[in-house]
């Protein structure tokens, strides 16, 4: 830890920092907490000071979670096992209850007191806070039979954000929290990938950076060789020829689609490193993929 330095290497550091502070200063980051960084106690107070530190040094971090694992505790409490088509969450209206139950309250507050602990005014949002997020039925294009769609329940796709709240916040030093459910024009709840959802919020708020924490080193080529600083072009080619597949879809995809809507560098890094988020955005070294907009 940083108490083992010597006095001149903490000024060194600090000094590394100063230009990436006045670069993105007042400029908003949109991090999507998960994985590790969400379950290891160490990992989790690493990333509420470094969120905290953002806010204080000038940033605006918006940060968008998950919570997968804890769902899924609360569903076997309940003795029902958590159900994927494709990598989505199958979710009836019983899982749907647990869903907000747990990321709009359990996971949602958790993080919020944390970030809270270490100085910071963060407030807790869902999508149905304000119509943040509107949201639709997601029918999932089925990958054995073309042509056909799944209904995999309550699970949305976005149709529109309406940045004012998190606007509001920002301008009174509140950090943004937020659970990715939606709310139907009936009023119905939609579970949200995480990933899309923190994509998505970049592009409306037109975020200079997209954070997305994940449990590996980055975007690894065939050789297993950690890649930064590559273009959409190339991301497209690596997905052609399959080196790109599972898990790291969703966040390939969000970080797609927000490089090519005006957000102007994304980052997938290593949320099982302490202090991740102000390694990449305050060094010269990094801790994941850059993935930029051109």
């Amino acid at each position: 830890m940083t108490e083992k330095l010597p006095p001149h290497l903490k000024a060194g550091v600090l000094a590394e920092a100063l230009p990436y502070i006045q670069r993105f200063h007042d400029r908003t980051i949109v991090i999507k907490y998960g994985g590790n960084a969400m379950t290891d106690d160490n990992l989790k107070q690493c990333f509420a000071r470094d969120v905290v530190l953002l806010k204080l040094v000038g940033m605006n971090p918006v940060v968008v979670h998950g919570g997968g694992p804890q769902i899924d505790d609360q569903l076997r409490r309940l003795g029902k096992k958590g159900e994927f088509i494709q990598g989505m969450r199958v979710t009836d209206r019983e899982t749907m209850d647990v869903v907000e139950m747990v990321l709009g309250g359990q996971v949602n507050k958790e993080i919020v007191s944390l970030i809270n602990q270490h100085g910071g005014k963060a407030v807790g949002l869902t999508g149905k806070d304000g119509n943040l997020i509107r949201a639709r039925k997601l029918l999932m294009a089925s990958k054995d039979t073309p042509g056909d769609l799944i209904d995999i329940g309550q699970v949305g796709e976005i149709v529109s954000i309406d940045p004012s709240l998190i606007a509001l916040l920002d301008s009174g030093d509140f950090i943004p929290v937020i659970a990715p459910i939606g709310v139907g024009a009936g009023g119905e709840t939609y579970n949200i990938n995480a990933d899309v959802v923190a994509g998505k919020i970049a592009e409306i708020l037109k975020a200079e950076k997209l954070v997305l924490l994940t449990n590996t080193p980055g975007v690894l080529d065939k050789d297993g060789k950690l890649l930064t600083g590559i273009t959409p072009k190339k991301i497209d080619a690596m997905l052609a020829d399959g080196t790109l597949s599972g898990g790291m879809l969703p966040k390939i995809a969000s970080a797609l689609d927000a490089a090519r809507s005006g957000v102007k560098s994304v980052h997938i890094i290593d949320g099982r490193v302490e202090h991740a988020l102000l390694l990449e955005i305050l060094t010269d070294q990094g801790v994941g993929t850059l993935i930029k907009s051109k």
